[in-house]
């Protein structure tokens, strides 16, 4: 069996546009094969996503509190409900090609991984976890269980895209404003509460949001058995993509490259980068 790559690249603070950019551009990369599978890792400003299942009810806040506190407010193609993401939360935006693993992968089993990937970072730290059965994400096994992870995929012709949302140090009032994945009856959590009310954090330190993308990394290394290959840059991730294969019935312009998208671009920290 060929050895299986999966490319990681942390961004560190992103806003969530050019993150939903930045993820479309891959996911058509990898669906043309001129990347390997690819593992986003960051985090993002306060913002509130609505999946395709999402209920408009399920947001508490008005629009206009949302603005005036910062939050931004996007509808997307995941899966799932209403959630949030925001500092201190690492985000994992796995863009795979489901078709390319042997044996092939459905989109359970993907999801099932995902889980797996949390369950056992989180156990890295001595946080215990579980799934229910029934709910989609990461639960601690406390008398009545908390959500540390929210998942929510997207995918297209195998690949995938979104992904998971670990609280870290997230600030859990912001849930305060939705109802957190439709489920009223459930408290969200995160590593910092459950380390400190389990006196964990007595034994070992909270891991930065680096270092702990460098744990996820591992792990999903782990369960998608792939080996997987940290780039120091985006432009070092689209630089790998070679040029698509030539349409002779194309007009003479279409070998030019295409340029990423500007955002895209202002955060590789390059003038001119493009998708060769």
């Amino acid at each position: 069996m060929p050895l299986r790559v999966i490319n990681v690249l942390y961004l560190g603070r992103v806003d969530y546009s050019i993150a939903l950019e930045l993820q479309q551009t891959l996911v058509q990369l990898v669906k043309d094969k001129r990347i390997t599978h690819t593992l986003l890792l960051l985090e993002h400003p306060p913002v509130i996503t609505l999946g395709r299942n999402a209920g408009a009810q399920n947001i508490v806040a008005s629009r206009e509190f949302l603005a005036a506190n910062g939050v931004e407010l996007h509808e997307t193609n995941r899966g799932g409900d209403v959630t949030f993401h925001g500092p201190g939360q690492l985000v994992s935006y796995p863009i795979f090609d489901l078709r390319a693993f042997e044996p092939r992968i459905g989109a359970v089993d993907f999801v099932r991984k995902l889980e797996e990937t949390l369950i056992r970072t989180c156990g890295d730290l001595g946080v215990v976890t579980e799934r229910i059965p029934g709910l989609t994400g990461v639960w601690t096994q406390n008398e009545v269980p908390g959500k540390i992870a929210a998942i929510g995929v997207h995918i297209s012709r195998a690949v995938t895209s979104h992904g998971f949302a670990l609280n870290v140090t997230t600030d859990l009032d912001y849930f305060k404003l939705i109802v957190p994945c439709g489920i009223s009856d459930k408290p969200v959590t995160s590593l910092e509460q459950e380390m400190v009310q389990g006196h964990l954090s007595r034994g070992r330190a909270l891991p930065s949001l680096d270092d702990l993308a460098q744990q996820v990394a591992r792990n999903f290394g782990r369960v998608f058995e792939a080996q997987t290959l940290w780039l120091d840059s985006l432009d070092a991730l689209l630089a790998s993509a070679p040029a698509p294969p030539a349409d002779e019935d194309a007009p003479a312009n279409q070998d030019t490259p295409a340029r990423a998208p500007e955002e895209i671009r202002k955060l590789a920290g390059e003038k001119d980068i493009f998708l060769v």
